[in-house]
């Protein structure tokens, strides 16, 4: 069967998904991207250029979104011929965190409520997400000043569900999983989380910092996308860890990238809004101990089993169980070993089969459709 994927913000795990669903799934899917900039504007307007740039969209068996795009009014320009539509939530704008300076701008949520009313089917990356979805769209809902239209929150839920995004943990020319007795000395510190501010990376480097001046010695890694402008943070950074810095910027190459993860010791997030987190998954798999916020999706992603080796609950501890990391990194291969075994539970050939049976359903929608 033949489906249309439309993805107006085509980079980080918006990308990753959208490449991984096409790569692994049993159906076709033609899929049609704009660039990752202006996430607003984005929001506002790729509806109306993408519905004047498809040709007969109704060819297709099912439509595939996702969050930035408004699919209400790519409907109503399409109309009868908007095929059966799916849309997957990888962010959403009634809790995701405000920038410094910046003042909410309540239509965002509104245009993901119309979304997913819209939708015939609804996805989220993680429980998680699903569950902070649903709890804030009543109060959103109530800041109307009347006339609240809260029958759209069970209309939503009762077509929503949770599947995790698929993560490509290989490929051409890619090695098996590395060898921990390899990783490097003095150990090697990842940061692989876009340069923004909902990553937090101050805390990070304060961390950094705090370990420094106990003497221990680590080497950084800092890859992950920048969109806008570089943060001050890694401005000052790159000045105050030259020496440490063995690698600084996005890694086009995926095989480089991986190898970068299995020589790496440890991946820290100190993120402040996180709904899955692609880059921490592939991290753990590819050897890395993670260090992560005991909130967040955090705990939903790792094993309970592992955390208090691995969830930290503020500076101090994430501090404390960093320098116990570098100073024993060797002591750590068993964890290391378990933990990446846990999250082949995320490939891509593990979940295709339910996403599949997704498109079979939105097919089966259309069928229904022309039956009747």
């Amino acid at each position: 069967m033949k489906f249309l994927f439309l993805e107006p913000f085509y980079g980080g795990s918006h990308r990753d998904f959208a490449d991984g669903l096409i790569a692994h799934s049993h159906h076709y899917i033609d899929l049609i991207t704009l660039p990752a900039r202006y996430w607003k504007w984005r929001m506002r307007g790729a509806a109306l250029y993408l519905a004047g740039k498809i040709q007969a969209p109704q060819k297709n068996d099912g439509l595939i979104v996702t969050d930035l795009m408004s699919l209400a009014d790519l409907k109503a320009l399409w109309q009868d011929a908007c095929p059966p539509t799916l849309v997957y939530f990888h962010e959403n704008q009634l809790t995701y965190p405000l920038a410094p300076g910046e003042s909410m701008d309540y239509q965002f949520g509104f245009t993901d409520i119309t979304t997913a009313i819209t939708a015939d089917r609804v996805l989220f990356n993680s429980r998680t997400h699903f569950d902070t979805f649903f709890s804030r769209l009543p109060g959103f809902l109530n800041m109307m000043p009347e006339y609240h239209p809260r029958w759209v929150i069970e209309a939503i839920r009762s077509k929503s569900d949770v599947i995790y995004p698929g993560c490509r943990f290989r490929g051409p020319g890619v090695h098996p999983l590395f060898d921990p007795i390899h990783k490097t000395k003095p150990p090697l510190i990842i940061w692989n989380h876009r340069w923004e501010f909902d990553k937090n990376p101050d805390e990070f480097f304060t961390a950094l910092d705090a370990i420094a001046t106990m003497g221990l010695d680590f080497r950084l890694a800092l890859l992950g996308e920048n969109f806008q402008a570089q943060p001050k943070a890694f401005l000052a950074a790159r000045q105050r860890f030259a020496q440490k810095i063995v690698c600084c910027g996005y890694v086009e190459s995926k095989h480089e990238y991986r190898q970068w993860l299995r020589r790496g010791t440890a991946v820290i997030s100190t993120a402040i809004q996180e709904n899955f987190g692609i880059a921490v998954v592939e991290a753990i798999r590819y050897g890395c101990i993670p260090l992560l916020p005991n909130r967040l999706v955090y705990p939903e992603i790792i094993p309970e089993a592992f955390h208090m080796d691995v969830l930290y609950n503020d500076l101090a501890d994430l501090i404390e169980k960093l320098s116990n990391i570098v100073n024993g990194h060797r002591q750590y291969n068993t964890l290391r070993n378990k933990l990446s075994e846990a999250m082949a539970r995320y490939s891509w050939e593990g979940l295709i089969d339910t996403y599949d049976a997704e498109l079979d359903r939105l097919a089966g929608l259309k069928r229904e459709k022309q039956i009747t």
